[in-house]
């Protein structure tokens, strides 16, 4: 048997806006477009290079789709998938997309919790305070 992984791990900004819809009232579809940014020097300038990834998200909580704005930061964990449609002429169009299976807004917020949509990750460390002294250092 051949081993195979279909993982993504994507940290980018809305680029819109995310839409939701309802099929046949026993789940929601939530879809947004991600936009990620890799930068790299090219003849002595950096260059910034954006890809956008359509994002699908399945029964997202209402908190979560308040929170997926344009421009928002969002750290999203899924896997690709690819789909086939017939277009206006008849002809066969393919869409790749992300799968969402783990959803978390970075952007600070009201009532945030850090919880995900898929897996859960809760941090409840947000309220503490480290003071050192110089006697705490280890230099």
């Amino acid at each position: 048997m051949a081993f195979s992984l279909n993982k993504v791990m994507l940290i980018g900004n809305l680029g819109s806006d995310a839409e939701t819809r309802f099929s046949n009232d026993t789940f929601s579809v939530t879809n947004f477009n991600l936009a990620t940014t890799r930068s790299y020097k090219k003849n002595e300038e950096w260059v910034n290079e954006t890809t956008w990834h359509n994002v699908v998200s399945y029964n997202l909580s209402d908190f979560y789709k308040e929170q997926l704005k344009k421009g928002k930061k969002v750290f999203v964990e899924g896997r690709i998938s690819k789909r086939s449609y017939q277009d206006k002429n008849n002809e066969t169009k393919y869409v790749f997309e992300i799968i969402a299976e783990s959803l978390i807004p970075l952007d600070k917020s009201e009532g945030f919790s850090g919880e995900s949509s898929g897996n859960v990750v809760k941090d409840n460390n947000d309220d503490y305070s480290v003071s050192k002294t110089d006697d705490d250092l280890p230099f």
